[in-house]
């Protein structure tokens, strides 16, 4: 028998492999797009940027390090140079879909960061088998912007699993919408009118803020927001804004708030400072046809009727007033029933009349 040569000898003791075969290796260098790995073969064993991960232009560097061991499948014992090309990213992705078919089966609830934001919804990867949510199935309400999700960790379970035709689709909007059904139970259960409770700015609209209480939306409407009048919602606040409000009304599971205070209401004390025969001072706030509208305080509005502009004709108020003029007036008329006070102007010109025709009639009379 003849005696083999130290290489020969070397080479048969090293392991025999072949494509297909999964392999365990000591990584022994890492390259911004490639890693070496030590596989016990007479080749070293290659996986390329594009084997090992789906993430395009990732620095290898970054995620592998010497020393460490992994796990991968042989795609060609060579590759063309003397070395075994393998891939990382087809193992973890067989052993994803695995992973993924189980989840699927046991509605089991997964939890991934969102990788990328897509017109249509949200990219997931689970063990480099990368998962879409629909835009319809991230929320329980429409979210307009996609975008404040990437990167952030999110819960959600399978509801499509069909590995041939690589489609796996996630739904978190029935995990959002069960929380929220859950929150709501507790909210109403320890809730009533007139509680005091803090919540945020969740949307602004023309008519009002809504304000997310915890499980539940509440309606702050534009007339209740203070008792004066507000112009526009957006110019007060935005959304993230916290708001401590009053709970006017439940109904059902519609909440409406209201910060229009009970103790702060300005017709309290309105009786005493507007009664008839005061003179008061106030801006012009609006104009119709037939009068101004005076406010004469936060949340009261007086009528300043066309007739009482001036003793002059008036055809129109616009003819006489300009709006955030102030005027000084005479109150004619108060009505706490029906919150109603009208003012004067020429009532209060006739009263200075008076008084100047009773100074000369008694000036005259002392001469």
């Amino acid at each position: 028998m003849s005696e083999l040569s130290f290489e020969q000898m070397l080479e048969e003791s090293l392991k025999t492999i072949r494509k297909g075969e999964v392999v365990t290796g000591t990584v022994i260098a890492v390259k911004e797009d490639e890693i070496v790995l030590n596989i016990g073969y007479k080749a070293d064993g290659i996986i390329s940027r594009s084997e090992y991960t789906n993430t395009p232009n990732v620095d290898l560097r970054e995620l592998v390090k010497a020393g460490e061991e992994l796990q991968a499948k042989v795609l060609k014992v060579n590759d063309g140079e003397g070395q075994v090309s393998l891939t990382y990213k087809r193992l973890a992705q067989e052993k994803g879909s695995k992973r993924l078919e189980e989840a699927f089966n046991n509605k089991e609830v997964l939890k991934a960061e969102v990788a990328k934001a897509l017109d249509g919804g949200l990219s997931v990867i689970v063990d480099e088998t990368r998962i879409f949510i629909p835009a319809s199935l991230v929320s329980d309400s429409f979210e307009k912007d996609l975008k404040k999700y990437e990167g952030q960790e999110i819960e959600f379970v399978i509801t499509e699993f069909n590995p041939k035709k690589r489609r796996v689709i996630g739904d978190r909007r029935q995990l959002v919408a069960a929380e929220r059904e859950k929150l709501q139970k507790e909210l109403f259960a320890k809730i009533k009118e007139g509680d005091m409770i803090e919540g945020t700015v969740k949307n602004i609209t023309d008519f009002g803020l809504f304000i997310d209480l915890g499980g539940v939306d509440g309606l702050l409407h534009i007339t209740e927001m203070s008792w004066g009048r507000i112009e526009s919602p957006k110019k007060l606040y935005k959304v993230g804004d916290s708001i401590k409000a009053m709970i006017k009304e439940i109904n059902g599971e519609k909440v409406a708030l209201t910060l229009k205070f009970p103790e702060s209401n300005p017709w309290l004390n309105a009786a005493e400072k507007f009664a008839v025969g005061n003179v008061i001072e106030g801006k012009v706030a609006r104009m119709t046809d037939f009068g101004a509208f005076i406010e004469i305080e936060a949340g009261i509005d007086a009528l300043l009727h066309v007739s009482q502009i001036s003793k002059a004709h008036v055809e129109k108020p616009a003819d006489a007033l300009k709006i955030g003029q102030v005027i000084t007036a005479k109150v004619v008329d108060f009505n706490e029933e029906q919150k109603k006070i009208s003012l004067s102007i020429k009532a209060l010109d006739e009263t200075a009349e008076a008084e100047t025709e009773e100074t000369v009639a008694e000036e005259e009379a002392d001469e």
